[in-house]
């Protein structure tokens, strides 16, 4: 099964995305359809020797070698009773292309980003894996850190000071940023890359909705640019950017897209809100360099 994207193209900045609904274990999740390549029935995979208790193998996908991971044991789920309807979906993020090993997949949903609650109480101990809950009629969808779940397995994958190498030393700690990045792995990595680039002064929110209360509050015209991932619960970073380019004093406030979902169309769409940059997750090199132009530092 290979999914379609195109049907989150419609508009820019509706606030809206379209969401898998699949079963890991005994719980219900979903993820961005925007994440995921392709679903395909279980391959045979080739066992690698002191890999990850969370990784089952390795599989060959035409031309590609990737990880298969066990998503339920990943998350510390049960495997069903009943096995047999078993997927995997196929997904990239941070220009990583992994398989979850799911126990089945149900349909795509589309739903507007404000149905989607914080975690809080409702994720049951699984805080720091839960960026997200939806309330449905029939029953309560988990969206998962998948970030994290493959930063825990593969540390490589994430932010690291070798991408900084060849960044000219500025003196940065007099810029204010607002970062818009629900993941809490990737805010604690942001943190750490950026105040090792110099950018010092920083503020997190953990959705577009808080990142643009700040901006509309008594120290929003303290912040010097925004930098918003496009993936986040109650409000997402194309409905923010277009929020801030409208609202008549945020439009000289330089904004920078930091995402995993940075496809060609994506980048359109991007740019459609009005992004003055857009870049790729992990690429913390060219963040910075387009921090710095926009900035003029």
């Amino acid at each position: 099964m290979t999914v379609s994207n195109k049907g989150v193209l419609l508009e820019s900045g509706t606030n809206e995305l379209e969401i898998i609904v699949f079963e890991a274990g005994t719980g219900l999740f979903g993820i961005n359809v925007m994440k995921v390549r392709e679903i395909i029935q279980p391959l045979s995979m080739t066992l690698m020797p002191h890999s990850h208790p969370n990784v089952e193998g390795i599989i060959r996908l035409r031309e590609e070698i990737m990880p298969v991971i066990d998503l339920a044991k990943a998350i510390g789920f049960k495997k069903p009773e009943t096995p047999g309807r078993d997927k995997l979906i196929v997904a990239e993020l941070n220009q990583v292309k992994v398989a979850f090993h799911v126990h089945s997949v149900s349909r795509i949903h589309r739903i507007s980003w404000e149905q989607i609650e914080k975690p809080g109480k409702l994720a049951q101990g699984l805080e720091d894996m839960i960026t997200g809950v939806i309330k449905m009629e029939e029953a309560m969808i988990l969206l998962l850190d998948y970030e994290k779940i493959v930063f825990d397995l593969m540390p490589g994958a994430g932010f690291s000071s070798r991408q900084l190498e060849g960044i000219e030393d500025k003196d940065r700690t007099h810029k204010n940023l607002l970062v818009a990045e629900d993941s809490q792995i990737l805010r604690q990595l942001l943190k750490d890359t950026l105040n090792e680039a110099g950018y010092d002064s920083l503020v997190f929110t953990e959705n577009g909705e808080e990142a643009l209360e700040y901006l509309e509050g008594p120290l929003g015209n303290t912040i010097d640019l925004l930098l918003t991932d496009i993936e986040m619960p109650v409000m997402d970073g194309h409905h923010l950017t277009k929020r801030v380019k409208e609202n008549g004093t945020g439009k000289e406030i330089p904004v920078v897209i930091f995402s995993s979902l940075i496809s060609g169309d994506l980048y359109h769409k991007g740019e459609q809100v009005g992004a003055d940059a857009q870049v790729s997750k992990p690429d913390i090199g060219k963040l910075v360099a387009h921090l710095d132009r926009l900035l003029n530092i």
